[in-house]
């Protein structure tokens, strides 16, 4: 183990096993949901057999909808075929100590079938080759996430008890990159932070936001797949500690009326030689590859939004005035445009602002690197910049329906070619479930203005 990197290799991990140090590994993925699942080991058996040969778990994994319930239409996972099992197979550059649970490590897993073939549908397999599809160009690709959350002073348990409604926010207030209101939450924050750090990231810091209890800490950027892969690590782990300290957070995109969570997503490429290849003597600094790869995102963010906005509540954050896009424009360091570029030279990147705090990470930076390979293989042109307000621009919209997200998606020649038939049918069915749910659901705002009035 690196000092202070929290990162371990096989050999580390024994030396702590036979001093009693690690006693628990989990080995985990993250669902279609983005959530982290997997299975605690023993430490010794990980160690004996599991490093090597993976473990088993149900595929019905990848087809459940978020209440884990069993669901039709999924072909890879069914009543019919017998819900059978699936190998999570350790990525071991991926192992780390995980401080804020006991004598514990994690390890990320890619799924495969038990004929050992990859599991497609599997977020992290979905990523991992559109990076494949880039690197045959020579390009590699950077990415940082920022997630926003709100904190309450209410535990989970009572929060569930609640109905998660008539919960204390953490603040009173607007606290945005407020220091004083923000101190009353430090002793969670700072637990995160240091909890991150230990398990080998790179946190940069956090920051106050608009909404009540609301927050956002910040990492350093890196590879592709390693920032993803972090960020289920550290979404699952903030709750974890939430938990300890008696608190919750919660990183829907849309948790009231006010300002809803983000995840900005920066994503850069450089040449496979660390070259800065978005980077050149075109208008404001730009490569051709540059304008392809931004004229591409332009051109498929409608269609491919059903991976950066994957919820029903996903859609209700898309608020003109609020921050969060409606036009799918492009500026220079413009929050109004659902794609804002920022940076020079090898930092020169474009942060997309259209994914809520329940994006699926690897699903949409696989989207983002589809967008913009299609935007250079094409050699689209770039439309001109905007300046002003996009919001009330006549700039084509996000869509403001999961309903319509799906259709444009299952339409999609871009999504097809990328991502194939496969992948493109198991998304839509878990979005026409997660519809018909929400179509038959009665609400409370149906109750409060229907049940004495109409």
């Amino acid at each position: 183990m690196s000092a202070n990197s929290g990162m371990l290799t096989v050999a580390a991990l024994e030396k702590l096993v036979a001093n009693h140090e690690v006693d628990t590994v989990i080995i985990a993925f993250t669902d279609m949901q983005g959530r982290l699942v997997g299975k605690r080991a023993s430490a010794r058996l990980f160690l004996e057999d599991l490093a090597e040969h993976g473990a088993e778990c149900c595929n019905y994994l990848l087809a459940v909808d978020v209440e884990m319930n069993t669901v039709d239409g999924y072909p890879m996972s069914s009543w019919e075929t017998g819900y059978g099992d699936m190998v999570m197979n350790p990525d071991l550059d991926t192992l780390r100590i995980i401080p804020w649970l006991p004598a514990t490590a994690l390890v990320m897993a890619n799924l495969s079938k038990t004929d050992a073939t990859p599991v497609i549908q599997s977020p992290r397999e979905i990523l991992k080759t559109q990076i494949a599809r880039l690197a045959e160009r020579g390009l590699v690709p950077f990415v940082g996430t920022e997630l926003e959350f709100i904190v309450f002073d209410n535990t989970y348990r009572d929060a569930w008890a609640k109905g998660y409604t008539g919960l204390t926010p953490a603040s009173d207030y607007n606290i945005d990159y407020a220091i004083l209101a923000s101190t009353r939450m430090e002793p969670l924050l700072r637990d995160i932070r240091n909890g991150m750090d230990g398990a080998g990231m790179y946190c940069e810091g956090v920051k106050g936001e608009c909404n009540l209890g609301q927050q956002e800490i910040a990492f350093r950027y890196t590879g592709a797949l390693e920032t993803c892969d972090n960020h289920s690590i550290y979404k699952n782990g903030a709750k974890e500690i939430a938990d300890q300290h008696g608190k919750a957070l919660t990183f829907m995109a849309k948790y009231n009326e006010r300002e809803g969570n983000s995840c900005h997503i920066h994503l850069s490429v450089r040449g496979d030689k660390g070259d800065a290849v978005m980077a050149g003597d075109g208008p404001y600094g730009f490569s051709k590859l540059m304008e392809h790869w931004l004229a591409g995102l332009i051109a498929t963010t409608k269609e491919l939004s059903l991976f950066f906005a994957p919820n029903i509540n996903s859609y209700k954050r898309y608020v003109e005035g609020s921050f969060a896009p409606t036009a799918i424009a492009w500026g220079l360091d413009n929050r109004t445009c659902a794609l804002r570029v920022v940076g020079h030279g090898s930092g020169l990147r474009v942060e997309n602002r259209v994914p809520g705090g329940d994006v699926n990470q690897y699903l949409a930076v696989a989207a983002l690197i589809a967008g913009g390979l299609y935007g250079i293989e094409n050699e689209l042109e770039l439309e001109p910049i905007f300046e002003g307000n996009a919001y009330t621009s006549d700039a084509p919209r996000v869509p403001t329906s999961l309903r319509d997200a799906a259709e444009l998606f299952g339409s999609s020649k871009v999504a097809l070619e990328a991502f194939g038939p496969e992948v493109v049918n198991h998304y839509l069915n878990n979005a026409r479930i997660e519809q018909r749910a929400f179509d038959s659901a009665i609400t409370d705002w149906e109750r409060v203005r229907g049940f004495e009035r109409f």
